[in-house]
């Protein structure tokens, strides 16, 4: 692809369910190190590979997204999948979003993990030839850089281990997983899972 001068923005699809900080240090990095102007954490409305009943509601989860980036500038919670059919196809919201934005260059956010299954993606070829994509480390899945099409590249970012099932499995057991979240995140599902003891 040439070279653009516009405004290089990566686009971070996901259920954010809830978001944690495996997610935010990932962006930062992005951000600080490869060379991407902004990120917009795109909150996912249904995920073809995933039952809905999985999901907690779309309002809550842009919610927690808009409450922990609000102090970082290069950072944008997004519905922009929320007004588009569903289920979300990532090819249909990355030409939606080149219509909608042509002053952006977008570039597509994706885990190590996801990339080993791309070929399973809706229309995956398609994405590929008309879209950037970053790939970032994820345990057990390495990426050999040197196989990779003109439009994808892989970038060195640091590993994390924290999964969005893991914290809601252990707020359902009752753990204090503060340190996982963000503040605000944490302090706003407090409010919201923690039953009202003034109703008896």
């Amino acid at each position: 692809m040439k070279k653009s001068h516009r405004l290089k923005t990566g686009i971070f699809s996901g259920s954010f369910n809830p978001i944690h900080i495996g997610h935010l240090a990932l962006a930062n990095y992005l951000c600080e190190y490869e060379g991407l102007d902004e990120i917009w954490f795109m909150v996912t409305p249904q995920n073809p590979l995933k039952t809905q009943d999985e999901l907690w509601s779309d309002e809550l989860r842009l919610r927690l997204v808009e409450l922990c980036i609000s102090d970082y500038p290069h950072f944008r919670a997004s519905d922009f999948e929320f007004h588009l059919p569903r289920p979300s196809y990532s090819v249909y919201t990355l030409e939606k979003l080149r219509e909608a934005y042509p002053d952006r260059e977008f570039h597509f956010i994706i885990g190590s993990d996801n990339w080993a299954r791309f070929d399973r993606w809706f229309q995956s070829e398609r994405i590929i030839k008309e879209n950037h994509i970053i790939i970032y480390p994820r345990p057990g899945f390495p990426v050999a850089a040197e196989e990779l099409p003109e439009t994808v590249r892989l970038v060195h970012s640091p590993v994390f281990e924290i999964s969005s099932t893991f914290i809601r499995e252990a707020l359902k057991a009752g753990k204090d997983v503060r340190y996982f979240l963000h503040p605000k995140v944490w302090e706003q599902i407090e409010s919201v899972l923690t039953p009202s003891t003034d109703a008896e």
